[in-house]
């Protein structure tokens, strides 16, 4: 039997904004750097993760992005839960702060801490480990949003009965540049899953 698929939440976090389901949750002063704007949010949301201040930025916005997904979602629905999430900058901000440690001849030391973020699937790995999520997973880079690679993907888990849940979605940082697109796919939800459905809610704000 065809199981159904249906979006039980989306999220969009850009311009030092947070959204879910199409209303705003919160908002900050857009001179903000997203350091800044993070940094409140976390404190706002009162979350216990002190990890969350050595991430690097890509990582902290697929962070947020979750937690506001994930909070109402019970511990055993994560158990089945799958991550699939995409990106047109891959972990170029880090990777270019990776670079500069490299290039400074007169001050060499490139650090650990920064090159354990230049891939992008670590994000997926923070979240994980948060919500202690361990099923499927794929971090993919295109130049736009594939909601149709994502939808097929999706599909899979769920006709295959690999996944319950699938936090899905578009998650690109680059230079201060960001937009965080989040949506939790399960069979029971309030919105009946289409890749137009997505692409409306994507285009959203």
């Amino acid at each position: 039997m065809r199981k159904n698929k249906n979006i039980i939440a989306y999220c969009h976090i850009k311009d030092n904004t947070i959204s879910v389901n199409g209303s705003t949750l919160l908002t900050k002063k857009s001179q903000l750097s997203f350091a800044e704007f993070s940094k409140q949010v976390y404190k706002e949301k009162t979350i216990a993760y002190p990890k969350f201040f050595k991430m690097d930025n890509l990582s902290k916005l697929a962070f947020l992005a979750s937690e506001v997904l994930l909070e109402n979602i019970s511990s055993k629905d994560k158990e089945n839960m799958a991550i699939v999430l995409s990106n047109k900058s891959s972990s170029l901000d880090t990777d270019k702060k990776h670079q500069d440690a490299i290039n400074d001849k007169e001050n060499y030391f490139p650090s650990p801490a920064v090159f354990v973020y230049t891939l992008p699937n670590i994000a997926i790995g923070e979240i994980s480990i948060r919500h202690q999520i361990k099923g499927e997973n794929a971090f993919f880079v295109s130049n736009t949003f594939n909601e149709k690679l994502i939808s097929q993907y999706a599909s899979t888990l769920i006709q295959n009965e690999k996944s319950t849940h699938i936090l899905c979605g578009w998650v690109d940082f680059d230079d201060d540049k960001y937009h965080a697109f989040m949506y939790l796919v399960a069979e029971d939800g309030d919105h009946k899953y289409s890749q137009e459905f997505i692409k409306k809610i994507y285009n959203e704000n």
